[in-house]
């Protein structure tokens, strides 16, 4: 098994890069499908699903990749951890900066000059969010990753459990339900970030300092995971029993996890902005579900031809990820004459075209599966062709 790839983790990885490139460009956010949207604060939504569900198989990921290395503190697997945690957080921040140049370029005073309008745009650096979904990734990854090779992994599990009951106690003491400014991961994201470079959602930046914490315990259970699942050397040769093995546990470890993350819920409510402790065991406990659930599909039954649309986002998660947010913005700061004036290209797609066939919620989903298929054809492409782009 060890040996083989396993086509369900692709896939899995597949569905959450196409879901978060979904959810993530509707025609219209005033018209969004309530699956399709975020909730508002406690709850749990399909939408709140893809994230988490992206970092539980990045901690498997994390472990099939640090086996090549025994696990061990050497110099070339500290080097290979700390580049790609750099290229990863770095992405992000150049996502965040693009996005910014396109909106102040296009919304820049006209009496500017080109020089003077190409400084507006560019220095933005005063205002630009330090934190968000690639850089969350990159810091859990390091943290996970530098806990799995300096801690005996049995220790790993106590390592979960400190983070998870801590930042359970921070948010209790802290006020860390309420969403305003008087909550405690607020409090230390404006003294730590300054305003000027968090998210701005009463306060509450998704993806800042203090809920970072569980999130790298989030990986961490993807981790302790993925050892389950690669199971010991020793059995290696024994694929078939050890698959159905390996199944039957990813099974029992969702059930628990899901389980206990609702009944923990009725004094620590689910609520994905704060990345609660329920949320880190309630969506782990899903994916650990849905992955078993896969794998007994895909790589036992050998169902695998509806999977090829997926596999081809998984192979090449975060280039997608990335070249989705990138087309996000062009689309959105590229404008094209008409009539008298001009209009980007969501407006020409979704207003202008879908909007004259399709009622509003249904034409803006329709805009969103058309641009997961645009992605999905040129990453097709590069599946064809082989072609793995890694970060």
């Amino acid at each position: 098994m060890s040996k083989n790839r396993i086509l369900a983790l692709d896939i899995l990885r597949g569905i959450t890069i196409a879901g978060m490139i979904l959810v993530n460009n509707p025609g219209s956010w005033a018209h969004i499908y309530a699956p399709l949207s975020h909730a508002q604060w406690n709850g749990l939504t399909p939408t709140d699903l893809v994230f988490p569900f992206f970092m539980f198989i990045m901690g498997i990921s994390t472990y099939i990749s640090l086996r090549k290395f025994d696990f061990a503190l050497t110099k070339d697997s500290v080097v290979k951890v700390l580049k790609r945690t750099l290229y990863i957080f770095l992405t992000g921040m150049a996502i965040g900066w693009f996005s910014r140049f396109c909106f102040y370029w296009h919304s820049a005073p006209e009496e500017l000059s080109f020089f003077e309008k190409l400084w507006e745009a560019s220095w933005t650096f005063d205002r630009i969010r330090i934190l968000g979904v690639m850089q969350r990734l990159a810091l859990c990854y390091c943290a996970a990753s530098f806990a799995a090779m300096t801690l005996k992994h049995r220790q790993i599990v106590g390592l979960i459990v400190v983070l998870l009951v801590g930042y359970s106690v921070l948010l209790l003491t802290g006020n860390g339900y309420a969403y305003n400014e008087e909550n405690i991961l607020s409090i230390v994201d404006r003294a730590i970030l300054t305003p000027a470079h968090m998210y701005k959602d009463n306060g509450i930046d998704p993806e800042g300092l203090l809920s970072t914490l569980p999130a790298i315990a989030h990986v961490l259970i993807g981790f302790c995971v993925g050892r389950v699942m690669m199971g010991d050397k020793s059995k290696e040769q024994q694929t078939d029993r050890v698959l159905d093995s390996h199944i039957i546990k990813l099974f029992l470890i969702g059930t628990v996890l899901t389980f206990s993350g609702f009944l923990l819920a009725y004094g620590l409510p689910i609520n994905k902005k704060i990345w609660s402790p329920t949320f880190v065991l309630t969506t782990c406990g899903l994916a650990s579900s849905l992955l078993a659930l896969l794998i007994w599909i895909i790589d036992v039954k050998g169902y695998k031809r509806w999977s090829v649309f997926f596999e081809a986002f998984g192979v090449n998660p975060l280039y997608l990820y990335v070249q989705g947010g990138v087309l996000s913005i062009l689309f959105g700061a590229i404008h094209i004459p008409w009539g008298e004036g001009s209009v980007n290209i969501i407006t020409l797609i979704y207003s202008k075209t879908l909007l004259q066939i399709l009622p509003p919620t249904a034409a803006s989903c329709v805009y969103a599966l058309l641009f997961v298929t645009l992605n999905w054809c040129i990453g097709y492409q590069l599946y064809k062709r082989k072609i793995y782009i890694k970060f």
